[in-house]
């Protein structure tokens, strides 16, 4: 970390700040902290203006081209499972959904919406290759089900998705603002992949028209179908990654999300 001191200063103690890059570091000089990364995306200054992330401090270029971005030290905590359902998460949802900026931002960085069709042949390119399809009747009900709704999927309103929903990346400050954080996997796409997550992973189903009119809109039969669409393909793709790492009790509890997921999903369609 010398060549951080060299950037910030001898005087600024730094430390890693946990992650999977190792990209990430924390700054601290008397009472100033800083949140520091190498090689974020420039989508972080749009994020940043918006209020969805920290504030962003400086931006610096390094004479071997990688980028150090410097973003305000807030103190604050992860939120908590049941806190999901509070309705401040809906609305900053919204706020990200319905921002043109965050949208034109991503689009002048050369992102495109990924059709669904792309993401369905992809992860059955993926099954077939390390041959789970015919050997899970899970995996084979899965798709017959994403076939049979993926109609549904045609024609829908693309916006900024977070991708990544887990309550670990909502941070509440001390100072009770709300930020979701980590957006490596953001793209443009159909709302309902966001909708989704948090719903069926936080929401009980008895709150769900609830926590949609908190969002902005109301439920219906084709929203609830794509929003099982985009489960069931999550679903698919993380039994891939963990059966490809020999990473057996993640990939048994996908299988069960599957189960689940398969049957909802056959529910939804019926009705």
């Amino acid at each position: 970390m010398n060549w951080l001191k060299e950037v910030l200063g001898k005087e600024w103690d730094i430390e890693k700040a946990g992650g999977l890059t190792g990209e990430a570091f924390i700054a601290e000089n008397n009472k100033e902290r800083l949140f520091l990364k190498r090689n974020s995306s420039p989508f972080l200054a749009v994020l940043s203006a918006e209020g969805i992330v920290p504030k962003l401090v400086w931006t610096k270029r390094l004479e071997n081209g990688d980028v150090i971005t410097a973003q305000e030290w807030l103190e604050g905590r992860e939120l908590m499972p049941l806190e999901m359902q509070h309705n401040r998460v809906a609305a900053i949802l919204k706020k990200i959904h319905n921002s043109s900026e965050l949208l034109h931002m991503l689009m002048r960085m050369g992102r495109k919406p990924v059709t669904p069709e792309e993401r369905f042949q992809d992860v059955k390119k993926q099954l077939k290759y390390i041959g789970v399809t015919g050997n899970y009747p899970e995996v084979s009900e899965a798709i017959d089900n994403l076939e049979h709704l993926l109609p549904v999927t045609h024609e829908q309103k693309q916006v900024v998705c977070h991708c990544d929903l887990n309550h670990n990346n909502l941070l509440l400050t001390k100072e009770g603002q709300l930020y979701l954080i980590d957006w490596e996997n953001a793209m443009i796409a159909d709302p309902a992949m966001d909708i989704g997550i948090i719903l069926k992973w936080y929401i009980p189903p008895e709150d769900w028209d609830n926590w949609l009119r908190e969002y902005g809109v109301t439920s219906d039969q084709l929203l609830l179908k794509r929003m099982y669409w985009y489960l069931l393909l999550d679903s698919l793709y993380f039994l891939n990654w963990h059966l490809q790492r020999d990473e057996t009790d993640k990939a048994r509890r996908r299988l069960e999300d599957l189960r689940e997921l398969n049957r909802e999903t056959s529910m939804t369609i019926r009705d």
